[in-house]
């Protein structure tokens, strides 16, 4: 499975890629603006300065809800770099620009789905990524992971290639499920990656570890 980073702070990216398990990153308007990069040129440029730090898949999100809106940003945003996925509503127009997309050779994330019919319209248009939002559907009381399940399942038997990218992660135990879902790539917090490196008896060993080591 592969790991990205959801967020725009490029203190955070460095920090997970230098760890050397980094594959790529996600980013949406709000994360963009709570990092305080506002107007089309700063957003621009961000884009620009990530896909220079990581060697992998950068997420980059239009603006527009129409057809010629999100081309028109789409084509701006893939011409920023080579590794540049543009990431697209699970909308009506947004599906119809997907397949735009995938017919000129450009990459798409198709985002904000919560079920496995959109997931299903989503790889029919070529979609190289599709993300279900877990931690939102865990939110209204039903089961992000096990959306992310049932939507694997779907690709295999149909012998889809889109690759399930699964968002909205809160803790990093969304992280372990999500694995055993069999999502193909897990996108979160940095604090959520981070998470996974402690266990209780990982540190008492340690302790018992260097405190044996102090008597050699």
């Amino acid at each position: 499975m592969k790991f990205f980073i959801d967020t725009a702070n490029l203190a955070q990216i460095k920090e997970a890629n230098d760890l050397g398990i980094l594959d790529g990153v996600t980013t949406n308007p709000s994360l963009m603006a709570k990092e305080g990069v506002k107007g089309n040129e700063a957003i621009m440029n961000h884009y620009k300065t990530i896909c220079e730090m990581v060697d992998g898949d950068i997420s980059a999100e239009v603006f527009s809800t129409d057809f010629d809106g999100i081309i028109a940003e789409g084509k701006k945003l893939a011409a920023i770099h080579p590794n540049i996925v543009v990431k697209v509503p699970m909308i009506k127009d947004g599906v119809k620009a997907i397949k735009w997309f995938t017919d000129n050779g450009i990459k798409t994330n198709c985002t904000l789905v919560f079920s496995a019919g959109q997931a299903i319209l989503a790889a029919k248009a070529g979609a190289k990524y599709v993300s279900p939002f877990i931690g939102r559907i865990d939110d209204t009381n039903w089961d992000g992971v096990e959306l992310i399940a049932q939507i694997a399942h779907i690709y295999t038997l149909q012998g889809f290639e889109t690759e399930i990218l699964a968002a909205s992660i809160r803790s990093s135990l969304h992280i372990v499920k999500c694995a055993e879902a069999g999502a193909d790539v897990c996108t979160c917090p940095l604090d959520s990656i981070l998470g996974l490196l402690k266990h209780p008896l990982t540190d008492i060993g340690l302790a018992k570890f260097l405190e044996d080591a102090k008597k050699m």
